[in-house]
């Protein structure tokens, strides 16, 4: 048997019956000769590793903008962090580890530079709105590999587009959309505090109570309750006890952290950024790479518009609103 075939073998035997084994996948819009070693879902997972828009997510806003500090999450050790509590929720309830990986590595792909802020700046720019979860299948199906895609798999592309706001069509796919959460807030709970918005004694006494006081404890508590009350059944859920102190903890950091005065004071001039690239590369498409010109052609210069700043890391859209509006000063030779 081929490495492929082994492990295939293997899920069969031992992965949950709610489990989406890598031999009932739906496959990919183009369909391709297997791998000897990897399954579909490995080859997925690999895929966006590998690819220009994981890379950039390094360099892209978690919550706080720019930071000078090299302890501040970004969008990329974000998405890590995403993976490794999917996997680890996934792996106790014998879940199919790779299609979480890979749809956790994949979920944030399509983020704006600036984080929320550049988003909800995009949202109220483009007459079609925008999405990030939205766009990050469409960076995976339209411009990855200069407008090939990466042809991923349709349950990858699924749990990627629900990880927000929908259920996804696997509990692999619902995993992601917990583990989201459980990663962005506690990890932003700790950002803040470094950062000085919040102090460790400000958080509300019930999520502490019952989750802890450490980020780890409230990792752990948080993933134990999902795993506890999610094993042998078709759904992914905590206790009601868990689920009340995780919805006032994220709450809380609505109103004291993602919207506070402190995180929020440089925002308004990245948004005006992200509104000033719109409005410049909306009256001249032809400045865009040619894979943008290519889209302006064969859609719409909006959206084309729409995935030129999106994929856009917070350093790259400064230099380009710096390059646009900001007067070089005068070389003249021999002065």
């Amino acid at each position: 048997m081929l490495p492929r075939e082994i492990t295939i073998d293997i899920e069969n035997k031992t992965l949950s019956e709610f489990a989406c084994k890598s031999s009932d996948s739906k496959g990919r819009d183009t369909a391709e000769s297997p791998c000897d070693i990897r399954t579909d879902f490995q080859r997925d997972r690999d895929r966006i590793i590998h690819c220009n828009a994981f890379r950039r997510l390094k360099h892209k806003t978690q919550v706080f903008l720019i930071p000078k500090s090299d302890h501040y999450r970004t969008r990329l050790t974000h998405t890590l962090e995403v993976a490794q509590i999917a996997r680890t929720i996934s792996r106790a309830l014998r879940l199919n580890e790779d299609l979480t990986e890979a749809i956790a590595l994949g979920h944030d792909l399509g983020h704006t530079p600036f984080g929320h802020d550049g988003e909800r700046t995009l949202a109220a720019l483009y007459s079609g709105g925008f999405k990030h979860y939205e766009q990050s299948v469409r960076v995976v199906e339209r411009i990855e590999r200069e407008g090939k895609g990466l042809n991923l798999t349709k349950e990858v592309k699924n749990g990627i587009l629900c990880h927000t706001n929908k259920t996804a069509d696997t509990l692999e796919g619902v995993v992601v959309k917990f583990a989201d959460k459980i990663a962005y807030i506690n990890h932003d709970i700790e950002d803040a505090i470094r950062g000085g918005v919040i102090r460790q004694t400000d958080l509300p006494d019930f999520p502490v109570r019952v989750l802890g006081a450490t980020k780890s404890q409230r990792i752990t508590s948080l993933t134990k309750s999902i795993i506890e009350n999610s094993m042998g059944c078709n759904e992914i859920k905590y206790d009601d006890t868990t689920r009340r102190a995780h919805d006032e903890l994220r709450e809380y950091m609505f109103q004291n952290v993602y919207y506070a005065a402190e995180t929020n004071q440089e925002k308004d001039k990245a948004c005006r950024i992200v509104e000033y690239l719109y409005s410049y590369y909306l009256e001249n498409p032809l400045r865009m790479p040619e894979l943008y010109r290519d889209i302006a052609r064969n859609e719409s210069t909006e959206i084309a518009v729409c995935d030129y700043i999106s994929c856009m890391t917070d350093d790259f859209a400064i230099d380009k609103f710096t390059e646009l509006c900001v007067p070089k000063s005068w070389n003249k030779a021999g002065d």
